[in-house]
């Protein structure tokens, strides 16, 4: 029986900061749509579900043995905030300004999946960023960070039995580091440091409708040897704090032809260390994110979905929003 896989798009342009969550989401997309997705010859749901999920095959949400699958997608992040100008006189604060600021975040991303097993698939994802700051006036199109992953299921899918899948993300950083860069002239494009993370996802089916949930933690590498001018002072090393993340959500099928997927991401990101030539070192506190997603997957034909996502910034230090659109590359070199 010939199946149709969808990659959601979800939240691209949170890929450095929830690694570990997108990567799980992405997958429990996968499963929630091929879950509802309709099969070639099928008559109605619920012979559809029952085709689908024949309790004594092996069925897996990965890429098939030895299959390929290319992606492109296109994201789009704003983050706006107003940034004070003060002046201390005679021991008095004075608000002489608010400035407010903007930086728009495009990003073109390729993504590529081998099925190495039918449970265990490999990959990767290479973006393009532009960057434009309005405030300032700076822009910058250039390579954002390689990432690299890993997608393991351990056990076939049993009907009404939960689905567990293992994943492993090595993120580069091939993109222009913030820790390398004249910081009043330049943007960046990349974290600026390697990091390594890993979790575990899962979903269920609750005909017609699949929840699915993830947890994920990062180590993020230190960045040494730096030469970087901050003020007065001279930046040599930065250590990133570990991250913590998880997200929830639900898929269901509108129809045959439509999906859509709802969830919502947590991210915790512990304290940063800054150390300075002159041996002072400097903190930037914890954060914590939290988004809002919507992703709506449209059958165009029978071999290509589109798939449109929204997402909203729950917290202060996310994006107020974004919007991204994804779709598979098919030409003759990758198919079965």
């Amino acid at each position: 029986m010939n199946r149709w896989l969808v990659r959601g798009v979800i939240l691209a342009t949170t890929a450095a900061v929830w690694p570990g969550v997108a990567l799980a989401q992405d997958d429990s997309v996968d499963q929630a749509r091929e879950a509802l997705a309709r099969q070639e010859g099928d008559e109605d749901a619920s012979k559809q579900l029952e085709e689908v999920f024949q309790a004594a095959e092996k069925n897996y949400s990965l890429q098939k043995k030895g299959t390929h699958a290319l992606n492109y997608s296109f994201d789009y992040s704003y983050t706006a905030d107003q940034r004070l100008d003060l002046a201390i006189t005679n021991g008095s604060v004075r608000n002489l300004d608010v400035v407010p600021s903007a930086t728009h975040n495009f990003t073109n991303a390729f993504s590529y999946d081998y099925g190495l097993l039918d449970n265990l698939t490999l990959g990767t994802r290479i973006p393009l960023v532009v960057k434009y700051d309005t405030e300032d006036e700076l822009s910058i199109y250039d390579l954002g960070d390689v990432s690299f992953t890993g997608r393991w299921q351990p056990f076939a899918y049993v009907p009404g039995k939960i689905s567990t899948t293992l994943f492993g993300t090595f993120t580069t950083k091939t993109g222009v580091s913030p820790y390398e860069i004249d910081i009043k002239e330049q943007l960046s494009t990349g974290s600026g440091y390697y990091s390594l993370g890993g979790g575990v996802s899962l979903s269920k089916v609750l005909d017609p409708v699949v929840v699915f949930g993830s947890a994920s933690a990062t180590y993020n590498f230190p960045a040494e040897d730096l030469e970087q001018v901050r003020g007065a002072r001279l930046l040599v090393k930065v250590e990133p704090g570990f991250g913590l993340s998880g997200s929830a959500g639900f898929a269901y099928s509108l129809s045959y032809d439509i999906s859509l997927s709802v969830s919502v991401q947590l991210s915790y990101s512990d304290e940063t260390v800054l150390t300075f030539s002159n041996g002072e070192r400097a903190m930037a506190q914890d954060q914590m994110t939290g988004f809002l997603s919507m992703s709506l997957g449209t059958r165009v034909s029978d071999t290509t979905i589109v798939n449109t996502s929204l997402g909203i910034g729950l917290t202060e230090d996310a994006p107020d929003f974004s919007l991204g659109v994804s779709l598979p590359i098919n030409f003759s070199g990758l198919k079965e």
